[in-house]
């Protein structure tokens, strides 16, 4: 039970880190962004970004 366990999750490593990456690449200028918040003001990517800068997660939930 444990090697299989183990060879499943070394399988798992090995295609994560063969997948391709997706997005823009580490340093890359993304193109502009303009959206509306939940109160309907629309925000763009230097309303968002801060002193240290932006970082935006976009995530997929299984209800969607």
């Amino acid at each position: 039970m444990r090697r299989t366990m183990l060879g499943t999750f070394l399988a798992t490593l090995t295609m994560a880190a063969n997948a391709v990456p997706t997005g823009p690449a580490v340093g890359a200028t993304i193109p502009a962004l303009e959206v509306k918040d939940l109160n309907g003001k629309t925000q763009t990517l230097s309303s968002l970004s801060g002193p240290k800068g932006l970082m935006l997660v976009f995530f997929r939930s299984a209800d969607w």
